[in-house]
């Protein structure tokens, strides 16, 4: 779908420019080239999503496409240069960041969701707009049809961009993600920037062996030859199940959307779970399936897994447990029957408690089980920290011990119900059932002691620590700290009297949207691309889910229904809040018109927008959001 009218290109505006050897851009000098500019923010696991699929299309049209990553941060941390740098080396970003703090650039193209694409095309008008994941295969057909357009008419410029490499730091690891204790006192270290696994001896230093050839990829075999993308999370399993299964680690390979085992022995890897595709993009769910279906005796290689960013073995479940960040939710897996299943978590993103079926996650990141059998979660993107209980009868619960929502973040000690952490990714269980955090942002290892309910400070001053864990092989118990931005494992000693820290509460600083009181209509934009149609075979394939917080905030309009237009109306008496918005598209190829081919590919599009929200009498009475809006 192409539109008569055309709306020129805000100009791009920040604090510094990356990747461009230190010359700073504008769109004057991107003219000539098709512009894709990608909001992001690198605590967010779509966005993440969204820098892989880019690159093929970056690889395939390098002539001709320019990517420009605007950096829109979520986080108060995420506004720090060097994190920033940081994070464009981690994730192996290859094309020109803004650096835009302020969110100048975010409010000038009425970006409401990370991430948001926006196309431009050579003579710089804005031709898409485009939220969520999964739009790869419409933008090489919007970009050919762009580059035909304006080749035909003198306007493309072929030739190189404007990306410069930075230098690559240097060491034996590189933005190491997890660490586990092996039973000979050695710690075997997921050294994710390297794609690949380190086993480390008790210094914390010497290298005593490498598991993976090094550079990214999917390749089984021997220790030499295995191929990982950027792992995350390890586990050992229990003896009598290693014994069953044949391998004695299971290793969270993220990018590649798997899990990976590996038999410490000999250092053969071999894939256990996952096909590689990434899950909200897998045909069953195209097609209506519920996001918690997994078919029962799927064999494993061929489901769909999302991101897997921690493993941790259950004792009370008797399985494996996946904290499935891509799709916020927690998996389980038998390794000895292959079954994997939806533990908990329905796939929506936010904070919500209840029944593990019913409960709200967002981007969990870490795992670790306590002597009582619950599980204690790292819930990354509310900045929270969970619990997942399991009761006699077989029912399972979660519970928030410390967090408010998506938005609420900070560094506060005291009560439970006052403390804020800040994007935290690893959890430990102390020697008297309290629990350590890897409190990333903040810099930290923060406590929380179920028994007071009280958060504390063991250490602070660390570069963003990423995983923490109890280390009694030296007599008196310390924790080992992965510290993935100084690519490095140290110790830290666990003191007598914590610190109380309050360095205050925060919310993500974005402009509240001014809606009118009373009546109030979402209209989601979506344009299926060139080559494929609507999937309309088993009825209206979109979908919207809208809820609310606080959750009175909505008097009519919360729930699930399809189509992509709904009426709300607002509460009396609430003045402000945050609205939660899922949308869903299905599309398969096909023409628009005729019939969808036998086995056709088919595509979920799907975008999760919290839009916080002040009443004005002089606000809006509709919003308008792109789900994939092509001009």
């Amino acid at each position: 779908m192409r539109l008569t009218s055309r709306v020129r290109a805000s100009e791009l505006q920040g604090r510094a420019w990356l990747n461009t050897g230190g010359q700073d851009l504008d769109l004057a000098a991107l003219r000539g080239k098709v512009v894709i500019l990608d909001f992001w923010s690198f605590c967010c696991i779509n966005c993440l999503h969204v820098l892989d699929e880019l690159r093929p299309l970056e690889e395939r049209f390098s002539d001709v496409l320019v990517t420009v990553g605007v950096h829109s941060p979520k986080f108060e941390h995420e506004a720090d240069p060097e994190a920033l740098a940081a994070a464009v080396d981690r994730h192996e970003v290859h094309h020109p960041v803004l650096d835009d703090p302020e969110l100048t650039t975010w409010d000038a193209y009425t970006a409401r969701a990370w991430p948001t694409l926006v196309v431009v095309d050579p003579e710089g008008y804005i031709v898409a707009h485009l939220s969520g994941e999964g739009h790869v295969q419409g933008l090489v057909s919007l970009v050919e049809e762009l580059v035909a357009e304006h080749e035909a008419r003198g306007t493309l410029h072929r030739g190189d961009g404007p990306y410069v490499p930075r230098p690559a730091p240097e060491g034996d690891l590189r933005f190491p993600g997890k660490v586990l204790p092996l039973p000979d006192g050695s710690f075997l270290v997921s050294d994710t920037g390297h794609h690949r696994l380190v086993q480390l001896g008790n210094d914390l230093e010497t290298v005593q062996r490498v598991i993976g050839a090094g550079q990214k990829g999917h390749e089984d075999g021997d220790a030499a030859t295995a191929r990982f993308t950027e792992p995350q999370g390890l586990t050992l399993l229990p003896e009598d199940v290693r014994a069953a299964v044949g391998y004695d680690v299971v290793v969270a390979d993220s990018v590649n959307h798997r899990l990976r085992g590996v038999d410490l022995a000999t250092g053969a890897v071999r894939t256990v779970a996952g096909s590689g595709v990434q899950r909200l993009l897998d045909e069953e769910r195209a097609r209506g399936a519920e996001p918690n279906a997994v078919p029962v005796g799927a064999d494993p290689l061929t489901v769909a897994l999302s991101s897997p960013w921690d493993v941790v073995w259950s004792t009370r479940a008797g399985r494996l447990l996946v904290a499935m960040a891509g799709t916020h939710q927690l998996f389980s897996f038998d390794p000895r029957s292959g079954q994997l299943a939806v533990l908990a978590g329905t796939g929506d993103e936010g904070l919500k408690d209840g029944p593990a079926a019913e409960a709200w996650f967002a981007q969990s990141s870490g795992l670790a089980e306590d002597h009582l059998g619950n599980v204690w979660i790292a819930d990354s993107e509310t900045s929270a920290l969970r619990v997942l209980r399991f009761d006699d009868d077989g029912a399972v619960a979660v519970e928030t011990a410390v967090g408010e929502g998506l938005f609420d973040f900070g560094f506060r000690d005291g009560d439970a119900g006052q403390a804020r952490l800040q994007h935290c990714l690893g959890v430990a269980q102390l020697p008297d059932g309290s629990v350590a955090v890897a409190d990333t942002y903040n810099g930290a290892v923060r406590h929380y002691d179920p028994r007071t309910g009280q958060v504390a400070t063991l250490a602070r001053g660390l570069a963003e620590p990423s995983d923490v864990l109890l280390d009694v092989s030296g007599g008196e118990p310390l924790l080992v700290v992965v510290e993935a931005n100084a690519h490095r494992l140290v110790r830290v000693p666990i003191p007598a009297a914590a610190q109380r820290v309050d360095e205050g509460a925060s919310q993500t600083q974005r402009a509240r949207t001014k809606l009118a009181p009373g009546a109030l209509t979402i209209d989601v934009r979506f344009a299926a691309p060139t080559g494929q149609k609507l999937d309309d075979r088993w009825g209206d394939p979109t979908q919207l889910k809208i809820s609310s917080s606080p959750e009175g905030a909505l008097a009519a309009g919360a729930g699930t229904a399809q189509g992509l237009r709904r009426e709300l109306v607002l509460a009396d008496g609430v003045t402000e809040g945050v609205l939660h918005l899922t949308a869903r598209a299905a599309a398969c190829d096909g023409e628009p018109g005729g019939e969808i081919p036998d086995h056709a590919a088919c595509h979920l599009y799907q975008q999760d927008w919290g839009i916080p929200f002040v009443l004005d009498t002089e606000g809006e009475t509709e919003l308008v959001l792109d789900l994939r809006g092509v001009n």
